[in-house]
């Protein structure tokens, strides 16, 4: 053991005297001078004291708490893939933010850092409500933080994009940025992690207990959840400090506790201790990392971001070599109808055409709400918006439909397998290196980033028999890397920002006639195609050994049935944006409504896709008039808590 402390600790002192050379010229003397005690006396004096300096010590500082508070929430929840990240502290700390800041700057000034602790700690709540106990040990939680870091995501995107002008100055934070300007911030945080040294002083013992069981623990005199709730208590607070100082900086807290246990930490103080140091040499060297990238890309590269395209991958691999007992979910769809009513179709297809009707009929103005056909003018901004939602409904439900079938895992859809974030990444990767508007990029592009995780996924699925939990995971990695991504486009501060963050939101703002009309072409031929292979689709249902049975070459018609889902959603989303839930959504709704076999759940889910995104687009245009919200973004919230209830209700059923 001391072995291992002490390699790790030599690791850390030459990294951290290669992280103090990247931004100076200084010699080693002056530098050395510097660290013992001279007052600056030039620029380059100064810039090493009061950036270089405070920027290093605050990575070993984030870094160390991040790794020893990873380390106690996976001890505590017994649960390899827990982290501040996968509970949803880092969406909750955001939102806070945001909130606070757009109330009163004034006040964000001063409590802002409560405001964003708050949110951390109610966002781990709603997730460890919605998993319950019995789930916090597998993938419930997992999926759960996943259902509570996009709505709270969705909601404090909105609130951005409506309000650009004064949350502009958060892009960074939200990227996660260990830039420092002199030892405020350090000074600020240092005093705040007094529980550091008195978790691994007192920590210990009833991690221990934990690990030999519930009941054993109790057996040996342990009260079980006044500590639980204790530890977990500090393990956010320190999260949520740590997220004040420097922004959302993810998968630290992942990584460093299984590598810990690679590396052979077996009790619970030395987990956590080796934890810390590892903590602080990972987010140091990340840091590293992003400083020799903004030197290059003459562009700030926030430390989140490399985090994430360094933690994504990783995470994929933690589902693949660690995802136990627990992982799986009921592959039962939900409870509804076992027939379709005869007059289901006619009410679908009436609402769709009364949505439709209101969308281009109805809208508030300056003398009010008024209700007529609207001039030719007037019309011909209002039906390209009216066909592009309907059609990116009908296909993400289309999509929805064809992914639960294929993998009989109702938690499957476009958005949450990764397919839109990988669309959405090609795109603003392409923008990124060749320039050119977003909603230009194209569907070719988005087409390649959506067959990229296709292949991720049929990699990975196949050797787990596409099990909900790898599946759901690397969709949580692609949203990561997205996120990352983005949040560097956004931290760059260009004019196009906020045309970013509508597009991310899914908007059908600058929709042309021209490109409805394509949408719309592209999910009928979709629509009609998917109807085609009712046959695949009933028989994979149902299993595969029933498939090959009858004749079906499952493994050609599973690719070219994903191939399918992944032309869909390139296309929805380079058209539109991402757009999350509805492919989840619709399916269910079908379902229930009494749908079962596949023609019927295909066409059934169109119908409720194209309600759903028409009511979000006449919604979003009309409800806080003049301004407008993006059709995708209240279908994400809607979405979202339909997700977070079908969690829920998997707990109490």
């Amino acid at each position: 053991m001391i072995q291992r402390y002490g390699v790790v600790l030599c690791l850390l002192l030459v990294m951290l005297g290669l992280h103090l050379q990247i931004e100076t010229e200084l010699s080693t003397a002056a530098q050395w001078s510097l660290l013992t005690g001279t007052v600056p006396a030039d620029f380059a004096d100064y810039k090493y004291w009061f950036s270089s300096v405070p920027r290093a010590v605050m990575a070993l500082l984030v870094g160390a708490v991040m790794g020893m508070t990873g380390s106690i929430l996976q001890q505590l929840l017994q649960n390899p893939l827990v982290s501040p990240m996968t509970l949803g502290a880092a969406s909750g700390a955001w939102l806070g933010l945001v909130v606070i800041t757009l109330v009163s700057p004034t006040l964000a000034a001063v409590w802002g850092s409560w405001a964003a602790i708050a949110g951390a700690m109610l966002a781990v709540v709603l997730v460890i409500l919605i998993a319950g106990r019995n789930g916090l040990r597998g993938l419930p939680v997992v999926l759960a933080g996943m259902a509570v870091n996009l709505l709270l995501g969705a909601v404090a995107g909105g609130l951005v994009l409506l309000n650009d002008q004064y949350a502009r100055n958060l892009f960074i934070w939200g990227a996660g940025d260990l830039a420092q300007t002199d030892w405020s911030w350090v000074e600020w945080l240092l005093p705040r992690l007094w529980l550091v040294p008195l978790l691994l002083v007192l920590a210990a013992r009833p991690l221990m207990l934990l690990r030999l069981g519930d009941s054993a623990a109790q057996g040996r005199g342990m009260s079980l959840l006044p500590v639980m709730l204790v530890l977990m208590l500090c393990s956010l607070w320190l999260t949520a400090i740590s997220i004040t100082a420097v922004g959302l900086i993810g998968f630290i807290g992942l990584l460093t506790p299984n590598l810990a246990r690679m590396l052979g930490s077996k009790t619970a103080r030395d987990e956590m201790g080796f934890s810390l140091l590892l903590g602080a040499f990972l987010l140091l060297a990340t840091d590293a990392l992003a400083l020799l990238f903004s030197q290059w890309s003459t562009d700030l590269v926030p430390s989140g971001a490399a985090a994430a395209l360094i933690g994504a991958p990783a995470l994929i691999w933690l589902a693949r070599s660690r995802l136990g007992s627990g992982g799986e979910m009921s592959r039962q769809l939900p409870e509804g109808r076992q027939r379709l009513h005869p007059m289901t179709a006619l009410v679908l297809v009436l609402s769709v055409l009364v949505l439709a009707a209101l969308s281009l009929m109805l809208s508030p103005g300056a003398q009010g709400w008024l209700l007529s056909w609207p001039d030719e003018l007037i019309l011909s901004f209002r039906w390209p918006r009216v066909l592009a939602a309907a059609s990116a409904g009908a296909g993400l439900a289309v999509a929805g439909v064809v992914l639960q079938r294929l993998i009989r895992n109702p938690l499957a859809s476009p958005d949450i397998l990764g397919l839109s974030a990988g669309a959405t990444l090609a795109l603003v990767v392409s923008v990124m290196l060749f320039g050119g508007s977003i909603r230009e990029a194209g569907p070719v592009v988005a087409l390649g980033g959506s067959l990229a995780v296709l292949l991720v996924l049929l990699l990975l699925g196949r050797r787990h028999d596409y099990s909900p939990g790898i599946m759901a995971l690397t969709g949580i990695s692609l949203a990561a890397l997205l996120d990352a991504v983005v949040q560097f486009s956004l931290a760059r501060g260009t004019e196009d920002t906020t045309a970013i963050l509508g597009w991310l939101a899914g908007s059908t703002y600058r929709i042309s006639a021209s490109q409805s009309l394509l949408l719309a072409a592209g999910t009928l031929a979709g629509v009609l195609l998917a109807v085609m292979s009712r046959r695949a689709l009933t028989l994979i249902a149902i299993g595969d050994g029933f498939a090959a049975g009858r004749g079906l070459d499952k493994s050609r018609s599973r690719i070219l049935l994903l191939l399918l889902v992944a032309l869909i959603t390139a296309l929805i989303t380079s058209m539109l944006g991402p757009i999350a839930f509805v492919g989840l959504l619709a399916p269910h709704m079908a379902n229930m409504l009494g749908a079962r076999r596949a023609v019927p759940q295909l066409l059934i889910a169109a119908g409720l896709g194209m309600s759903l995104m028409l009511l979000a687009d006449w919604l979003g245009r009309v409800v806080i008039w003049p301004q407008q919200i993006p059709a995708g973004l209240l279908a994400s919230i809607v979405g979202g808590s339909y997700f977070i209830w079908l969690l829920a209700k998997r707990r109490l059923t």
